[in-house]
């Protein structure tokens, strides 16, 4: 199970668990609205930081990803090249 997964299930789980603590918690509707109202806030700013930071890490596999074929190609280009000129010389 990839890490994402497991961090969306985690913050599903801990929503979920927040709003029926708070929907069964004995308080008037205001203040039941108010604290559901709150907790949402809390979890969006906690899920846009998880998001900011998956999309951070996949820049940075891509990025990693992007020079090794760069440099392969590279690499490739100069022993072509190198091979090229060896049965030319032939």
């Amino acid at each position: 199970m990839s890490k994402s997964n497991v961090l969306t299930g985690f913050l599903a789980g801990a929503a979920l668990g927040a709003v029926a603590g708070i929907l069964l918690a004995p308080d008037k509707g205001s203040v039941t609205r108010k604290k559901i109202s709150d907790k949402a806030g809390e979890y969006t700013g906690s899920v846009k930081d998880s998001v900011g930071h998956l999309i951070d890490g996949v820049k940075e596999k891509y990025s990693g990803a992007k020079q090794e074929v760069e440099k392969f190609g590279e690499k490739e280009k100069t022993n072509w090249n190198t091979a090229k000129t060896e049965i030319n010389n032939a």
